[in-house]
């Protein structure tokens, strides 16, 4: 826009030269001389080139300065618009690089940045999540062949000598049941990937005598706590209900026990209290075992996730009960944490009381 003034300035200065009378010999002078033009012709051609179409003139070169100038702002605009594209197409580069833009779009380069370093995120989350998935599919078919192959090789002895002695066939028969239920609960696994990433928790809550819920559970872990010397201790006011979904709440404590189960040490009790605090109830499920560290508590309650690197084929579960125990206490409006020390790590649950 200032050069378009500049050269309606310039155009009319020149103008205002041309209509001189002084500048009229001058002009008529240079014609003769140049050209070898007569003083009429000469006086002639300026009346009627220069000096009448004066305003033509000054019209003519406002235009052209307006088209150099319009030239000039849209190669200036082009270049923020190509290096906007460029920025558009290192959005989408699943690169760590952050996003570079001239230093007059600084705004939108940290904006561009921050999404960028979002997506980039997210993708890795996917694509770790994506490979845990596929290695638990992997081991799972591991263990589950595993099993297998001891009921087939049992069974076969067991069709190979239908007069082995009774106690031996008793065994064997052992044997086979404790590694077919081990099977059974493998595939079990197979289908919690796919329910856990495809279904929606629907709650169906209900009024809970929790003391109850929590002793039930203890007498359910007796037989696998037992062997080991361990058990599992309830303190719960006898008074103390909730609402919520029964079913789905019984599955977030047994998760835990579970897992308190297969850490804590032998001879050793896993201690459930529950009491109330304000409108919430607290539920700590607390046992003696080896330190977690804080790296592992960070990404415990992650799908896929097992504390146990070594995967114990007999003890290691899918890696998902404790992410599904925290979806379902989400569902309730409540929170689940975890803390570990050198003495003891305590799972706490906190639960909204509800109402009808």
């Amino acid at each position: 826009m200032l050069l378009i003034v500049l050269a309606a300035v310039a155009s009319v200065l020149f103008l205002c030269f041309l209509t001189m009378f002084s500048v009229r010999p001058t002009v008529v002078g240079f014609l003769e001389r140049v050209f070898s033009l007569d003083s009429y012709v000469a006086d002639k051609f300026y009346q009627s080139v220069l000096r009448d179409h004066a305003l033509l003139y000054v019209f003519l070169a406002v235009i052209v300065f307006a088209l150099i100038f319009l030239r000039f702002s849209l190669s200036w605009f082009t270049k923020y618009f190509d290096d906007i594209s460029a920025g558009l197409d290192q959005l989408v580069e699943p690169s760590g690089a952050d996003v570079v833009l001239l230093p007059e779009l600084d705004s939108m380069e940290r904006k561009m940045s921050k999404v960028k370093n979002t997506l980039d995120r997210q993708r890795r989350d996917a694509q770790e999540a994506e490979q845990r998935k596929n290695d638990l599919v992997m081991y799972l078919a591991h263990d589950i062949k595993t099993p297998l192959t001891s009921v087939i090789g049992y069974l076969s002895l067991l069709d190979e000598a239908p007069d082995m002695p009774a106690e031996q066939r008793a065994k064997y028969v052992s044997i086979t049941l404790d590694k077919a239920y081990r099977l059974e609960q493998l595939i079990d696994e197979f289908f919690e990937i796919t329910r856990f990433n495809l279904k929606s928790i629907l709650l169906n809550k209900a009024k809970i005598n929790l003391p109850f819920m929590l002793r039930q559970l203890a007498d359910e872990f007796y037989p696998m706590l037992a062997p080991g010397g361990r058990r599992v201790v309830v303190e719960a006011s006898e008074d103390l209900t909730l609402w919520g979904d029964a079913d789905k709440l019984s599955r977030v404590f047994n998760n835990i026990l579970k897992n308190a189960m297969a850490y804590s040490y032998e001879g050793s009790a896993i201690r459930v209290s529950a009491f109330g605090q304000g409108e919430d109830v607290v539920i700590n499920f607390a046992n003696q075992g080896d330190l977690i560290p804080q790296a592992k508590l960070d990404t415990i309650f992650d799908q896929f996730f097992r504390l146990d690197a070594s995967r114990s084929t007999h003890s290691g579960g899918a890696g998902l009960g404790l992410a599904i125990a925290k979806e379902i206490v989400t569902a309730h409006g409540g929170a689940i944490t975890v803390r570990s020390d050198r003495e003891q790590t305590v799972f706490t649950v906190t639960l909204p009381l509800g109402s009808a």
